[in-house]
């Protein structure tokens, strides 16, 4: 049995809190930390956490029977966070994005190494059953060589959602929706296609006035034959969400399709397509054995089986540094106008991430500072009832 804390208890912890709570044969939690005790007492309460100990910082530190500490605070802390509980012997969990910068992100991992202690990075959305079949089928080679992804991180948000006190600043919040909602797309990419060789990039903030960073991004990310686009915003009304990969014989998107499409003498689409090649691939998803358990909770239950079976987990440290060094490289392309080459070098001020401190457009100037905010997290919808959108993964609501 795992003893299990949570660290921050804001909107996101409750999807931890859930999950942990799907597993009472592998752990229950033990213990409860925010700056705002009284969060950490409603949590519990809600909950009914009867074993959870509402703690302060220095108290769960020093605590040695703490197997797991979820870290689900704003980004900005992260890293001192993760890196004082790996080295109080506490294996990390820890909300995407990972850290504000890349330096950050290797002085967690070289604590990981230091301490020989798990570090897990949130990209939940590898748990899910629609984008498992998406990589499979990649995997087949049944697409043929990849040329293009389309990828649309497409969300709204209004201008209060921006009056939280950590939200909307460079300093705090790291970024915008480039950073904090396309996160998870990013990872998807990485996952499914590796690292891209270089970036370009552009960015606004269109509407959002009380906010300092980006509402809205656009990225070009090119590997040696392949090309994809990514789009970052929470300026999008209906929140519809794309992940979609073209290859030469076939594509395959998300929400699901599949076509393929065969060539007339003249170069033009034969109608039909390759009907044969598109039952294949169908028949490929279909059999595929599903996940017993999708989104946070399959994430948390391969972190519990890999503390139990003393392996990695399926999404560590270095994936969560991966997508940290993209977003960074889109922030660089995107402020400098310059195509950025990856790997980022370790002594680039991007790196670091003074450049992006320094030269980060201040597009508006701050007007809220809320310490919380009343309301639900609403998941928007697709205007086609039987086409579902991207599902929500939570992305930024902590």
């Amino acid at each position: 049995m795992l003893n299990v804390a949570i660290v921050g208890t804001g909107n996101i912890s409750a999807a931890h809190i859930a999950g942990f709570l799907r597993f009472p044969e592998l752990c229950r939690i033990v213990a409860l930390h925010d700056i705002v005790p009284a969060k950490a007492a409603e949590k519990r309460e809600r909950f009914e956490l009867i074993d959870a100990d509402v703690l302060d910082y220095d108290a769960l530190l020093t605590r040695d029977d703490v197997d797991l500490v979820s870290v689900c605070t704003p980004p900005a802390s992260h890293k001192y966070l993760t890196v004082d509980l790996l080295r109080s012997g506490k294996n990390v969990l820890v909300e995407k994005p990972m850290a504000p910068s890349v330096a950050d992100c290797d002085e967690m991992l070289a604590a990981a190494r230091e301490s020989g202690k798990m570090l897990s990075v949130v990209a939940q959305n590898r748990f899910r059953n629609d984008l498992v079949a998406v990589k499979e089928t990649i995997d087949s080679g049944l697409l043929g060589p990849i040329a293009h992804v389309r990828v649309d991180s497409a969300w709204w948000r209004g201008l209060p959602y921006y009056d939280l006190d950590w939200r909307g600043t460079w300093a705090s919040e790291g970024g915008g929706p480039t950073l904090n909602h396309a996160i998870h797309h990013i990872d998807l990419l990485l996952w499914m296609l590796g690292g891209p060789e270089r970036v370009t990039a552009a960015m606004t903030n269109a509407w959002h006035d009380n906010s300092e960073v980006e509402d809205l991004s656009v990225a070009l990310l090119q590997w040696s034959r392949t090309i994809a686009t990514l789009t970052a915003s929470v300026v999008h009304h209906g929140e519809e969400q794309a992940f979609a990969v073209q290859g030469r014989d076939a594509s395959v998107s998300q929400p699901w399709a599949v076509r393929a499409d065969v060539s007339a003498s003249n170069g033009f689409p034969v109608a039909g397509g390759n009907a044969e090649l598109v039952t294949h691939i169908e028949a490929l998803a279909a059999a595929r054995a599903p996940l017993e358990h999708e989104g946070h909770p399959g994430q948390v239950l391969d972190v519990l089986n890999a503390l139990a079976e003393g392996r990695v987990p399926a999404i560590t440290g270095e994936d969560g540094r991966r997508t940290v060094e993209l977003v960074t490289a889109i922030y660089q392309a995107a402020i400098e106008r310059e195509p950025v080459s990856l790997p980022l070098s370790g002594t680039s001020p991007w790196y670091v991430g003074t450049a992006l401190l320094e030269r980060a457009p201040r597009y508006f100037t701050k007007t809220g500072h809320a310490s919380s905010l009343d309301g639900e997290i609403t998941l928007g919808g697709s205007p086609n009832p039987n086409k579902p959108r991207f599902p929500h993964p939570l992305a930024d609501d902590k």
